[in-house]
């Protein structure tokens, strides 16, 4: 399932922003005096899903007081000072306590399955595609995880960028509250995620929700240099991802997660792809982009750029561009590593190429248009980041140029990509 969580628009125009897709165009000016000084010129950070060259010179602009990036300095600042304030996160939290007793084990219920009205107990529950089950609300474990990712994120970016070390601070503690600490700690598995109540305790689909990961494994290296962040927490944090990596190739959910034909196979691979690329191990990491192309780009797309497995659901509208999301951000990790995916094209014509000219009239056409079902809300703003995010590796490609000259400016018109 791709779900997609509460995040603001501010939050979304840095992270583009910092993206290889990015360009500015704005005009608020900022105070010298509300950012440092700076010091001197940095490497690049250690990132993957976003470009390291690009938030090294948006961190240059922004703390020699550039004009041109002071409306996302002032939300990133904004968003980052509310982030102080935000948690604690932690999996112990939840209200219930998972089969193996020990609520380090996180947990989650699967969304689309209900109570069978036709069993005196509800059980085994039955599916219901597409519509939630507000019993999810009962297990915070998800919606923790999500609003640990997202806080750490944002207080990694406002320190690359002003040296600030509070906002480190706050997020190395938050990093070491739900990774390192005993006593709030996530045990490096998903056993229990997704269960399905008279079904079983846990599912590889569930696997899926710590996407948010791949942003928490590019927020530590935005905070190398931070003197909050120190070489005991690296290798802590690191040992954790490495333990966890081993769950997802070893245990029965993590095999049945990296053999799913549709998103889950996806997003099974980003993450994958990632956590390698943060341990070092770029082996893992390119076999797992080279697979990517016959294994999720081939099996995935038809010729003419539909999803199959995607538009087969109640959502989807939802579930295609999600997909395509999480396909476009596999091949900015295979940019990290020499594996070409958004030229990965098969004999008949399956590619991600394909599928984005597929979908993107739909993004600009009023939702009657879509002759697929979406049950859930209608959103194109999805399809508009994979536009951005695409549209330089196809800079000779006049069809779809055409399309991305229609996406409009992000972030209340800050920026244009």
């Amino acid at each position: 399932m791709v779900t997609t969580r509460p995040c603001s628009s501010r939050v979304r125009a840095i992270r583009q922003l910092a993206s290889a897709t990015a360009a500015v165009v704005v005009v608020s000016v900022v105070s010298p005096a509300q950012v440092p000084p700076l010091a001197r010129a940095a490497e690049p950070p250690r990132v993957f899903l976003l470009d390291p060259a690009r938030v090294e010179a948006i961190r240059q602009r922004i703390r020699v007081h550039d004009p041109t990036v002071a409306d996302a300095w002032q939300a990133l600042r904004a968003d980052a000072d509310k982030a102080l304030a935000a948690g604690p996160f932690s999996v112990v939290d939840k209200a219930v306590t998972p089969p193996s007793g020990d609520k380090h084990d996180y947990t989650s219920q699967a969304p689309y399955f209900w109570p069978d009205p036709k069993s005196p107990n509800g059980l085994p529950y039955i599916r219901r595609d597409g519509e939630r089950n507000p019993e999810l609300d009962k297990i915070s474990d998800h919606r923790t995880l999500d609003g640990m990712a997202n806080s750490v994120h944002t207080l990694a970016l406002a320190f690359y960028v002003t040296a600030e070390e509070r906002y480190a601070a706050k997020a190395a503690a938050l990093l070491r509250a739900w990774f390192l600490d005993s006593a709030t700690r996530m045990n490096p598995n998903l056993e229990y995620a997704q269960f399905i109540p008279g079904v079983n305790t846990g599912r590889g689909i569930g696997l899926i929700e710590t996407r948010a990961f791949t942003r928490v494994v590019d927020a530590v290296g935005l905070l190398e240099s931070s003197r909050a962040w120190t070489a005991d927490d690296d290798r802590a944090v690191k040992a954790w991802f490495a333990r966890f990596v081993a769950w997802m190739q070893e245990s029965r959910n993590g095999r049945d997660e990296s053999v799913a034909k549709n998103n889950h196979g996806t997003y099974y691979d980003l993450q994958l792809a990632s956590y390698a690329l943060f341990l070092d191990r770029r082996d893992l990491a390119r076999e797992t982009l080279e697979r990517a192309k016959e294994k999720r780009i081939a099996v995935q797309i038809e010729p003419d750029g539909r999803q199959p497995l995607e538009l087969a659901r109640t959502n989807a509208w939802g579930y295609s561009g999600g997909n395509l999301d999480g396909l476009t951000q596999l091949a900015t990790l295979g940019d990290r590593v020499g594996v070409d995916l958004w030229h990965y094209r098969t004999s008949d014509g399956r590619s991600i190429r394909a599928a984005i000219l597929y979908l993107a009239p739909y993004a600009f056409g009023p939702r009657e248009k879509w002759p697929h079902q979406q049950i859930g809300g209608w959103s194109p703003a999805t399809m508009f980041s994979v536009i951005r995010r695409a549209a330089p590796h196809y800079k000779e490609d006049a069809e779809l140029a055409a399309v991305a000259a229609k996406v409009p400016a992000a972030g209340d018109a800050v920026f244009r990509f």
